[in-house]
């Protein structure tokens, strides 16, 4: 539970700091563009998955702590797996500049997964 309450304690203020700063550049931006995904559908994705995956490797890492690695690379396998589920409306919807929107998203997800590595070496470190 400690490890939980740690990895919360820099989670939820590296999110929240995330989220205004892209909901605001979202706002100042959709006078000359059309979003599909709103940032708050963005953020609940890369939030959740973020949390499932890194709960699912204290538990890989106290059942088996030498294959968290390996747990690191499943889930995030499977991680980017969902990101594709996610993004198929955005994919059918042809919409005009998907890069754009792509960008919305795949920015974020990158810096999520970033900070899901930086807290999976430190439990690998610490065993």
């Amino acid at each position: 539970m400690n490890r939980v309450v740690d990895f919360l304690k820099y989670f939820v203020p590296f999110s929240i700091v995330l989220f205004v700063a892209q909901y605001f550049i979202i706002q100042s931006l959709s006078d000359k563009l059309v979003f599909f995904y709103s940032t708050w559908s963005i953020y609940t994705f890369n939030i959740i998955a973020t949390f499932l995956v890194y709960l699912f490797l204290i538990y890989v890492h106290k059942i088996f702590p030498t294959y968290t690695g390996f747990a690191f690379l499943g889930a995030s396998f499977l991680r980017m797996m969902a990101a594709i589920v996610f993004l198929i409306p955005l994919i059918k919807a042809h919409v005009k500049d998907p890069i754009i929107d792509l960008g919305a998203f795949f920015i974020p997800y990158f810096l999520f997964l970033l900070f899901e590595t930086y807290f999976t070496v430190r439990l690998i470190n610490k065993s």
